[in-house]
């Protein structure tokens, strides 16, 4: 957890033009300064990002939003006030601040504000804007403990703070305000009931002429290869791949709670979709980490948080690089 102290040397080396992991209530970031082509260059060597892909620039309240976007519509400060800070991200046109390779060359940019006590205190003692990604590598799953992006990035990160386990445990939705009407370009740990429940109609795209974090065919994906099926069928799936000769990991839905399987590991799927979005990266992690092949799964109902949780199921389960 944070020590005393640790805060500020956070912010000491994201002045320097450092690399920090730091936690949000989605997943752990990381971060340098957004204002620092050099600092951000960093952070797509490291994951091995491609620099096409832009990244979300972390602020430390609505309050600055008009300090690194060119002009805020009204809809993205009605959204501002009610969601931030909190997992959501809008998509706005991009101030000067903000460095052309945090937007991967776009004039557009994603901007949140985390709701994180320790995420708003390095915000604040720094004093600018964060550019950050999720602390894994690219297209792997998202990182919710520090032990996870110590793990994986290892001594490529300068400062790890450590917040604890992420809350909500899936990336923010996206919301892309820079057209006539708002749309949803990624579900995450705001609803589209919520957005709408404040006058917001949307529309949710699985493309968009928009790049914006997480969008790539193949994402948030273990080592594992992912296959989605039917509830129904998930038993027989898993039990027929792990005759053939796989070690299998199942994600057992909550209808089918208790059934014996015959497989290498099984994760009894929470019945609570705030829940299994909280998670849903463990979850992946541990199968990998107990040697499985191949994971049989299937889509929760996508309405709320199931959106968000099929989402991340469907882009696990996307096409491998060759």
């Amino acid at each position: 957890m944070v020590r005393s102290g640790d805060i500020e040397k956070a912010a000491g080396v994201l002045r320097v033009g450092g690399l920090v992991a730091l936690p949000t209530e989605t997943v752990y970031g990381l971060g340098a300064n957004a204002e620092d082509p050099a600092a951000v260059a960093r952070i797509f060597q490291v994951k091995g990002r491609p620099p096409s892909h832009p990244l979300i620039v972390h602020i430390g309240g609505a309050e600055h939003l008009g300090d690194w976007v060119e002009g805020v519509p009204t809809t993205a400060r009605l959204l501002a006030e009610r969601f931030w800070p909190g997992p959501l991200t809008l998509v706005l046109r991009r101030g000067r601040r903000v460095s052309l390779e945090a937007t991967g060359g776009l004039e557009t940019v994603a901007v949140r504000v985390p709701d994180h006590p320790v995420a708003l205190a390095l915000l604040s003692a720094f004093g600018g804007g964060v550019a950050a990604p999720s602390a894994n590598r690219f297209g792997s799953v998202s990182p919710t403990t520090a032990d996870h992006v110590r793990a994986e990035l290892g001594d490529a990160v300068d400062f790890v703070l450590d917040g604890g386990p992420c809350e909500v445990g899936v990336e923010s939705t996206i919301v892309d305000v820079t057209g006539d009407f708002p749309s949803v370009l990624r579900p995450g740990g705001v609803t589209r009931e919520d957005l709408e429940a404040v006058g917001c109609p949307l529309a949710v795209h699985s493309t968009s002429r928009v790049r914006v974090p997480g969008q790539h065919p193949s994402h948030y994906a273990p080592r594992a290869r992912v296959v989605l099926v039917e509830p129904e069928k998930v038993v027989a799936e898993a039990e027929l791949a792990q005759e053939l000769g796989h070690q299998v990991g199942v994600f057992l839905p909550p209808a089918f709670a208790g059934a014996p399987v015959k497989a290498h590991a099984v994760v009894a799927v929470p019945g609570s979709m705030a829940a299994y979005a909280h998670g849903l990266y463990g979850f992946l992690r541990e199968l990998d980490q107990r040697g499985c092949d191949l994971i049989v799964a299937s889509l929760p109902v996508q309405e709320g948080l199931g959106l968000a949780v099929a989402n991340r199921l469907r882009r696990a389960a996307g096409p491998r690089p060759s």
